[in-house]
């Protein structure tokens, strides 16, 4: 009896032994970093910054789902990388890959290699079909891309003002959508952001 109260006991031991070190995670602290809420306004420069992209990206995702959302099919376009139109350096492809990445979760449009991504899917598919490797059922096969019926673009502009004191920029996001066969321009919308700074 006492034996077997021993056993448990060591049992119990062990296993919240093992449940502590799987639950916790080393960590490597030089003491002068930390973690913030990846969401917080971020207000360090007047500069196109996190805050201004996700509010970009999310105004338009939004806008454009709502369309997308009344016709009797998803939509399957293709997406072009927001041109920076402004004079400060921009990832403008975050900007593109924040937008497509919404609009995939809100279930209301599907995508096609985009023009960035086209030269790697065709490598791709080159491959499968010339390097002898791959068993021929599992091949993919050439001339089975579905071509988009819209194609999505955007521009991000930008005008600077200032004088002794104050700087003022003035940022326009502008996106659209048009059907590739017809040429005509199916949905635009556009989001404004104003930022000052005392210099």
């Amino acid at each position: 009896m006492t034996v077997s109260i021993v056993r448990l006991g060591a049992v119990l031991g062990l296993a919240g032994l093992l449940a502590a070190c799987a639950n916790s995670r080393p960590t490597i602290d030089s003491g002068t970093v930390s973690y913030g809420d990846a969401k917080a306004v971020e207000k360090l420069t007047n500069e196109f910054g996190s805050t201004d992209l996700q509010t970009i990206a999310e105004t338009m995702a939004r806008s454009l789902a709502q369309t997308a959302a009344s016709y009797p099919t998803k939509p399957l376009v293709t997406i072009a990388d927001v041109k920076n139109r402004t004079s400060e350096y921009i990832d403008t492809r975050s900007i593109t890959d924040s937008i497509q990445t919404q609009l995939l979760k809100s279930g209301t449009m599907r995508f096609a290699t985009d023009i960035a991504d086209m030269q790697a899917q065709t490598d791709e598919l080159a491959r499968q079909n010339t390097s002898g490797l791959y068993k021929g059922r599992t091949i993919a096969k050439v001339g089975n891309m579905e071509g988009a019926k819209y194609r999505i673009e955007g521009a991000i502009t930008s005008i600077v003002k200032r004088n002794s004191d104050v700087k003022d920029v003035w940022y326009k996001f502008t996106l659209k959508m048009t059907n590739i066969e017809a040429g005509t321009i199916e949905w635009i919308d556009e989001k404004e952001i104003r930022k000052t700074s005392l210099r």
